[in-house]
């Protein structure tokens, strides 16, 4: 048997579906995100004197034999996954050909859905060791560290016993201070900037990447997963978010930055920071986020657009306010429209986030979303196939709201997995069609396009390179976008 290497990791970004799909997949070729927490885990690990290796599947495919190459060659002691609820499963098969190399590898999953799902992830899938509950920093740091012998002396880690009991050492007593963390190890994604993209039309030039400046959100929606981060929400100052940034462009040459913030302006006073220290030192770059309706004014909205926002994401969810209160906070659709006329009047462009098939939804509903959706002057949207991902509140009581296949591969908000009382999957997937044609086919959004061509050039480049399979894609029953 193999001697492992205790100071080393390999961390891995599973790809979620056969590897011979991957090319004609919609989601891959309008956006390639790199993975972000596995970076901030490498960077940490790092400080640590923990070797991490990355490899993302997502960018590249083709990674088995990469995998594998790596465990022969370098031995590592520990291999990390960070899963999604759709990944999950690739994970789980990548985890045993991890061990068909070296039986000795000691498997990590980390994320959303295992941190969800805790002790049932061991319970089920014996090729796993340890799942990490919440961030991963930390906890994958002193896992290491101590070895897999003195699991149950970490926070945050589910483990099995000697006799096969899995055990949870219950969460971490508080969350890291995100402006001691390293600026995450991007070196280590290979091709990084050039081997990602962002959203097709939603950048205006390249190279770009994403940015996390905040964890947690302080509201609590019924179908947002509350499992990472809890109920926590904790931000980097606007020194560090301007740090952060100037490191991009002076490191990577990246040029525009989108914040996956689920609330970036929810601190107002950090933002007119952040916001000012671009104009009064600017960096040439510009940024896109997303914020709530209710942390938004036109003062901040004329600074940020100075500052260089140049795209503003809000989640409008549906166009019917009785439904929408049954699942989140504040639903006020009529401040939510007079906050996006702001944003347009600032000089930015707006997306509107949208789902299809919230518990509760109806033909009714539907019909008024596409007229409230119409009614806005929104240059992009998105519409979600709604999703109760373990963790959510929902998920808790979703078997009594409608009909749930609980396929976790096709759980990735481009299937309609639930399905409302009173609806069908097929009349869902109709409207679902209609609605976005309808969008697509107004004059207004499709001139908005045209003007893509000077603003944002090489989205159209991307789009003429595979208009064969955007065309294929109208005719299907998928959705384009992810956020």
């Amino acid at each position: 048997m193999p001697t492992l290497n205790s100071k080393n990791i390999l961390l891995v970004h599973p790809l979620g579906y056969r590897r011979e799909a991957a090319g004609k997949d919609i989601a891959r070729l309008t956006n390639v995100v790199p993975p972000i927490g596995l970076a901030s885990i490498a960077a940490y690990l790092k400080k640590r004197n923990i070797d991490a290796t990355i490899i993302d599947c997502y960018a590249r495919p083709n990674s088995d034999r990469l995998i594998r190459d790596y465990l022969l060659t370098e031995k590592p002691a520990f291999m990390g996954l960070s899963c999604t609820t759709s990944t999950f499963l690739d994970g789980v098969r990548l985890a045993e050909l991890a061990k068909s190399v070296l039986p000795n590898l000691q498997v990590v999953s980390g994320g959303a859905h295992v941190s969800a799902l805790k002790e049932r992830v061991l319970e089920d899938f014996p090729m796993i060791d340890f799942v990490v509950v919440g961030e991963g920093e930390q906890t994958l740091s002193e896992l290491v560290e101590s070895g897999p012998k003195e699991a149950a002396s970490v926070q945050g880690v589910v483990y099995r016993k000697t006799g096969g009991e899995v055990c949870f050492t219950g969460y971490r007593a508080k969350g890291i201070d995100l402006d001691t963390l390293p600026f995450p190890a991007y070196e280590k994604l290979e091709g990084y900037p050039q081997a990602y993209k962002l959203t097709i039309f939603n950048y205006p030039k390249t190279p770009n990447s994403s940015c996390v400046s905040s964890r947690g959100c302080p509201y609590a929606c019924s179908y947002c997963d509350r499992s990472v981060f809890r109920r926590s929400f904790r931000y980097n100052s606007a020194e560090y978010m301007y740090e952060h940034l100037s490191y991009l462009k002076e490191r990577f040459g990246v040029r525009h930055v989108i914040f996956y913030d689920d609330q970036f302006t929810f601190n107002r006073k950090r933002i007119e920071d952040f916001t000012r220290m671009l104009i009064d030192h600017p960096l040439e770059m510009t940024f896109t986020c997303a914020v709530r309706a209710e942390h938004i004014d036109f003062d901040l909205l004329r600074q940020m657009k100075t500052a260089g926002c140049w795209m503003i994401s809000l989640g409008i969810e549906t166009g019917d306010e009785n439904l929408l209160a049954q699942h989140r906070q504040n639903a006020n659709l009529s401040l939510l429209a007079d906050k996006i006329r702001l944003i347009k009047q600032a000089g930015i462009r707006t997306k509107g986030l949208l789902m299809m098939g919230l518990p509760g939804e109806t033909e009714s509903s539907i019909k008024k979303s596409m007229d409230y959706v119409f009614s806005l002057p929104l240059d992009d949207f998105n519409l979600a196939k709604f999703t109760p991902f373990p963790g959510s509140p929902i998920y808790e009581k979703i078997h009594e709201l409608g009909k749930f296949d609980e396929d976790w591969e096709k759980m990735d908000c481009m299937h309609f997995q639930f399905v409302p009382k009173g609806m069908t999957r097929e009349r869902m997937e109709e409207l679902f069609q209609k609605f976005y044609k309808a969008h697509f086919m107004r004059s207004r959004v499709m001139c908005g396009y045209v003007t893509m061509l000077w603003r944002s050039p090489d989205s159209w480049f991307r789009f003429a390179r595979n208009i064969v399979d955007f065309l294929k894609f109208a005719r299907s029953n998928k959705r384009l976008g992810d956020t």
